[in-house]
Formats: C-alpha cells, structure tokens, sequence
C-alpha cells in the first residue's frame, strides 16, 4: 500500500457506491498505470460488499457514514487530499467506465497548461454515441447553457473523469455540489476565474451493477442541474454587487 503520508505530488480518488463488482478491476488497472500513486477509494455508505473487496486490494479507504451522494463522496475525498497538502487530484470512477491510461495525459495538462481542471472528455475523442437519448439530449442542453457562463465550449460537461490541482481543491474542499456535481463544479470554477481544459478520452461499459441514474431521474438530472447552475450565478451576482 502506497502510503497517503507519503509524496504528496498526485493522489487517485476513486468514489464507490455499490461497486463490488467493479472496484477490484479498477484498482488493478489504476496500479499497473501509476504503480506508485497512492489510490483512495471513497466508499458513500454502500449496502454490499465494495469496502470488503476495496480493501483487500489493499488501498485506503474511507468509509463515509451516511450516504451523502456523488457529490459529498467526492468532497470528501477532494478535502482529505487538501489537508494532507496533495498538489493534484485525478478522479476515476469506480464503475471502470473510465480507462486509467489516460492518468498521465491528465496530469501532464495540470502540470504544463496553469488550468486548474482537465476533463476527460468522451466526444473530443469523436465517441458521440449518447447511453440514451434523454441523457443526449442533457448533454447538448447543457454545453448550449454553459457556453456564455464559461466563455468556451466544454462538450463533454458531465464527465466525471477530472483533474483538479492544489487551487481548486482548496476550493472544492469548502464548496461542492453535493448531488450530480460536474456542471455545477464548472460554474464553481468559473466564479472564480479559474480555467479548464478538456482532452480526448473514450469511455467503456460499466464493469458491473447499474447505473443509479434511470431514465426518469435524468429528466429530473436536467432540472435539477439546471436550477443549480442558475442558482450559482445568482449567489455570484448578488455577491459582486454588494
């Protein structure tokens, strides 16, 4: 186990909820890329097995009290990572849809362009198939929402492969969205004047379990998402003006 106290250049943040199936592949695949990064899975309250399975592969894991969502998962691991003064963040998803050769690339956009977040973007890689058509069609509303409060296009806004460095985390550690997190991160970012970058990565089929998110509840993604987003920029406003 590499330790967390150790060098502190780049730590893996993988969020599990309900990932036995999948983590322990994973885990495997992040190490045979980054052998000696340290790996911390952050379990949100699951009902099987992942922690058990997580921990025999011997990573750290913090096992979160409640469920509290994508989004306090990630939190939680984004305000370790501060406190222990981690430089950067990668975050890889525990359902293995994320492919971890892509670690180096993500790093080296942190370390080399002054962004503080890279995302893996799926459709930068000209992968433009859409799981489904209600989860198409968020995507596209989303990037046409974004594009005036961010000032560029992001096409792939609700990609959970993300790199953040040290600004950010002190950022993120104190103010994330705590549910579906990723678009309203951005408008977090935006507020203040930080910058992004997406690079081309391809997306697999999830290892194993299902998705959380049905075809009802991506509607509800959408709405929900989108009074977040215009929430964010009304507390920005209100803000800049008094």
């Amino acid at each position: 186990m590499t330790p967390l106290n150790g060098d502190k250049t780049l730590l893996i943040l993988i969020p599990a909820y309900n990932e036995q199936a999948a983590i322990a592949g994973v885990v495997t695949e992040v190490r045979a890329v980054m052998p000696d990064v340290p790996i911390l899975v952050v379990d949100d309250c699951s009902a099987d097995a992942t922690v058990a399975v997580a921990q025999a592969t011997g990573v750290h894991v913090l096992r979160l009290p409640h469920h509290l969502g994508l989004g306090g998962c990630v939190q939680a691991g984004y305000s370790l990572a501060y406190e222990l003064g981690y430089r950067y963040v990668i975050r890889v998803d525990g359902d293995g849809q994320h492919d971890p050769k892509y670690i180096p690339q993500i790093l080296d956009v942190l370390r080399n362009s002054g962004v503080q977040m890279v995302i893996g973007s799926r459709y930068l890689a000209g992968q433009a198939e859409y799981t489904s058509p209600s989860r198409g069609l968020g995507i596209m509303l989303f990037r046409l929402v974004l594009r005036p409060i961010l000032g560029k296009w992001v096409l792939d806004p609700t990609s959970g492969y993300v790199g953040v460095n040290r600004e950010a985390l002190s950022v993120f550690s104190r103010s994330f969205p705590l549910e579906y997190p990723e678009i309203e991160a951005l408008v977090v970012l935006q507020r203040k004047a930080f910058r992004f970058e997406e690079i081309p990565c391809t997306s697999r089929a999830r290892r194993g379990g299902r998705s959380t998110i049905t075809a009802i509840k991506s509607v509800y993604y959408i709405v929900h998402v989108l009074l977040g987003v215009f929430v964010n920029i009304l507390k920005y406003e209100g803000r800049r003006r008094s």
